[in-house]
């Protein structure tokens, strides 16, 4: 404990800066004592209990679960967002999270990769704001955005909407995100515009991207990018959760290696890894084990998703974990 001279000191500091609202600078001044022993001072007043700081976390906001779910899957950081559960209300407060988290993350020079086809990543954009902080930056499509042209309109204005908020530059990927046949693909991979546009995909700084479930979204199937109901099944016999991209994962987050990939034009999961930052923006019953798959790979390192599915992240990996000990036991003894 302190001698009282110098807890008396540490209170009229403390009272000082937090009572009244003066800088340090000014305490310095009006005590004669220097800023290195104002900083040391207000540190001792905490712990000797002067100062006891405490945060009102606001109604909405989940502090706690967000850092539970970014230590259990070692993420950079995670949103969670209060929602109905209602699916198309979560994709559109979701994407309004998501906007608050660019208009606040990207930076100038930032090369930003966006999937065509999700419904959370189309409100997204909606909800974003103006602003030129980030001029320079480029949109490159990294899944194809050609198809029924009653969608098609959503994936182009995904991709030019964003870049014309940030004033950066967008880049389209012109092609089906599905090809029919290998060969239609090669063929189409030989295409001017769709080259340049995949070769952007090397210097990608940020990812946006949606996960998908093993049953297409309403926006998915209307676009016709989409796999055959057969071909749907035998992803899932093979063990497949979900995808990003179009490019599908079992439940461990392992690639499901299928000939359908190379029918996909589209940033692949091994371009996806070198990507510093990638966000998965997607919540919701239907897309639980997706998720938990996409996190288990480590596909993304940002999450924004919905209270319900993170609380489920969580006790679902809780109770993996307890059977495994339990195991561990059985097996010991």
């Amino acid at each position: 404990m302190a001698r009282i001279d110098e807890l008396r000191l540490i209170a009229k500091v403390a009272r000082m800066y937090y009572g009244q609202g003066l800088r340090q600078t000014e305490i310095m001044e009006r005590l004669n004592v220097s800023q290195s022993t104002i900083s040391r001072l207000l540190k001792k007043a905490e712990v000797e209990g002067i100062v006891r700081i405490t945060v009102a976390v606001p109604s909405g906001t989940h502090p706690e679960l967000e850092e539970a779910l970014q230590s259990h899957y070692a993420l950079k950081e995670v949103i969670v967002v209060d929602c109905i559960d209602d699916e198309a209300q979560i994709a559109r407060d979701l994407g309004a999270a998501a906007a608050f988290y660019m208009e606040t993350t990207l930076r100038p020079g930032d090369v930003i990769g966006i999937s065509s086809w999700s419904a959370a990543l189309l409100a997204m954009v909606d909800a974003m704001h103006p602003s030129q902080r980030c001029a320079g930056a480029r949109v490159v499509q990294i899944l194809g955005g050609i198809g029924n042209p009653a969608a098609e309109v959503h994936a182009t204005h995904v991709t030019r909407r964003l870049a014309n908020l940030i004033g950066g530059t967008a880049t389209l990927l012109p092609a089906p995100g599905v090809l029919g046949t290998v060969e239609a693909k090669q063929v189409m991979q030989e295409d001017q515009y769709v080259r340049q546009a995949c070769e952007l995909f090397g210097v990608v700084s940020v990812a946006l991207v949606g996960i998908g479930a093993i049953e297409p979204s309403h926006l998915l199937t209307l676009s016709g990018n989409v796999f055959s109901g057969a071909e749907l099944k035998e992803l899932g016999e093979r063990g497949a959760v979900g995808d990003i991209c179009l490019r599908f994962f079992d439940g461990a987050g392992m690639p499901v290696v299928s000939p359908l990939n190379e029918r996909v034009i589209g940033m692949s999961l091994e371009e996806l890894r070198k990507v510093s930052r990638v966000v998965g923006v997607a919540g919701g019953r239907r897309k639980l084990a997706a998720i938990r798959g996409a996190l288990a790979g480590k596909w993304i390192n940002v999450l924004i998703t919905d209270r319900l599915t993170a609380s489920q992240l969580l006790e679902s990996s809780t109770a993996a974990n307890g059977a495994g000990r339990v195991a561990q036991v059985s097996r010991k003894r």
